[in-house]
């Protein structure tokens, strides 16, 4: 697992009971649909993000890098 994870998760719990001990509302929703829809969310967030890391990119050639020419334009020097 990666430290990131257990990092927000702890942040996660710290904020529930930070706002439990002390009376502040709960940023998080109060009902499981919620709650389970932001579960749902980050999940297929993280998922992404790790899927379209591993692929390579395929416009590559189009990216004019740090002098705006890209290879495919013809002008590079």
């Amino acid at each position: 697992m990666n430290w990131k994870f257990f990092a927000g998760i702890l942040l996660g719990f710290g904020i529930g009971f930070g706002c439990r001990a002390f009376g502040i509302p709960s940023p998080a929703p109060p009902v499981l649909v919620g709650a389970l829809l932001v579960v749902a969310m980050t999940s297929g967030y993280i998922l992404a993000d790790r899927f379209l890391a591993q692929r390579e990119a395929r416009h590559r050639c189009d990216c004019g890098g740090p002098t705006g020419r890209s290879a495919r334009s013809g002008d590079t020097p």
